[in-house]
């Protein structure tokens, strides 16, 4: 049987253990900055050795999508995430920032003056899906996006390019450019996403134009070595399809390996999901389809490769043995287990997590009051979460 705690040599990172903390939105970043809150769950989550993504992170006032998520664009933001990664470096973690622009994904009451959302496209969202509003109601995509002009994409890089040199400024280990999930970048590689006539749509070479020059701005802002990248070719959430993912996914991987090739030097990783965690009415793909494919793009990819979505300890464990992955990122799970790497490393009993409190504002509640398998370190902790938000949340 494989072993998760198999340490692993990450570029320049020594890990003690394959378990990593998947990005997660946890909507708890009150007017885009981070909390004292934060401070407290990121830090219960850490692990000597261990590896946290932390949450989609908005690149500049045009690109969140959802309520009270963090951004990195701003001295103000910068400031409050030293705080987090300080308390996942003092637990001897290494923490990563996921750059993140909605695209179309998003609403215009999250837009600057109202404006229109931007993507590759003018085509709006579909009806089957809907974007949370501020007081956490729910509205359909309905308004057409714009379609961003050839001339306007440098900037957007350069906003990548920019995000990224914030989040090594504010301590971060390195970067997660969000590739993924139907989101801007992703509107621009699927093509049933992207219309576009000019130099970056049409043949799936055009559609990886965007993606691979912001891996480019920002591998030469901060070392490739402090970057990593997220894909999703076989996930088509929030309409993000695409006609033949196979032939997106290694096209994407190519591209990648011959930056690496060019640059001398790999990718921190490549992150890519198994979309099963979103199985619905919604999901045209087949589990044997996106396991091909996930097996296909770790034979393809020349470096280390991360798998989530939906995984257990079990086919974890079952996914590092085959060969499929080398490192696992978990989500719900560690939400409702902030010891979810020594419950794994035990077989311990797991908390059930509460979907009813995932996105809400509480400092406390569904967030930072999951119980430990040691109460007593349970307590201590919760202690510190609450003299935080007592002492600091008036700062922020």
């Amino acid at each position: 049987m494989a072993d998760p705690f198999k340490p692993l040599k990450m570029a320049s990172f020594n890990l003690s253990h394959r378990i990593v903390l998947a990005p997660l939105t946890r909507a708890r970043a009150l007017n885009g900055i981070p909390q004292p809150c934060m401070v407290v769950y990121y830090g219960q989550r850490a692990t000597q050795g261990g590896l946290l993504i932390a949450e989609a992170t908005a690149i500049s006032e045009t690109a969140s999508g959802f309520p009270d998520v963090p951004g990195i664009y701003t001295d103000e933001q910068v400031e409050a995430w030293k705080d987090v990664v300080d308390a996942v470096h003092a637990k001897g973690g290494i923490i990563f920032s996921q750059l993140w622009h909605a695209g179309r994904a998003s609403h215009r009451v999250y837009q600057p003056d109202g404006q229109a959302t931007v993507s590759s496209t003018s085509k709006a969202i579909s009806e089957n899906w809907k974007v949370v509003m501020p007081d956490r109601s729910q509205e359909l995509f309905h308004r057409q996006p714009r379609a961003l002009e050839t001339s306007e994409i440098s900037q957007v890089v350069e906003d990548f390019r920019q995000a990224a040199v914030n989040a090594i400024q504010a301590g971060f280990d390195g970067i997660e450019i969000h590739g993924a999930h139907g989101y801007l970048i992703d509107q621009f590689l699927k093509d049933m996403v992207n219309d576009r006539e000019d130099e970056y749509g049409g043949p799936v070479e055009n559609r990886c134009r965007f993606l691979m020059e912001v891996v480019q701005a920002v591998a030469e802002a901060i070392g490739i070595d402090r970057v990593a990248v997220r894909i999703s070719p076989v996930f088509d959430y929030i309409d993000g399809v695409d006609s033949d993912p196979h032939k997106l996914g290694l096209e994407v991987v190519k591209r990648l390996n011959k930056l690496q090739e060019d640059l001398g030097s790999k990718l921190v990783y490549l992150h890519v999901t198994q979309p099963r965690f979103m199985a619905s009415e919604n999901s045209k793909r087949t589990t044997v389809e996106e396991a091909q494919l996930i097996s296909l793009l770790r034979n393809a990819y020349e470096g280390t490769y991360v798998c989530s979505g939906g995984f257990t300890r079990e086919s974890g464990v079952e996914a590092l043995e085959n060969g499929v992955a080398d490192l696992i990122g978990y989500g719900r799970l560690f939400i409702s287990n902030p010891d979810l790497v020594y419950r794994f490393k035990i077989n311990a009993p797991l908390n059930p997590y509460n979907r009813e409190t995932f996105y809400i504002n509480d400092p406390v509640i569904g967030y930072t009051d999951y119980p430990f398998l040691d109460e007593k370190t349970h307590s201590s902790l919760k202690s510190q979460a609450e003299n935080a938000i007592m002492f600091g949340a008036t700062g922020n």
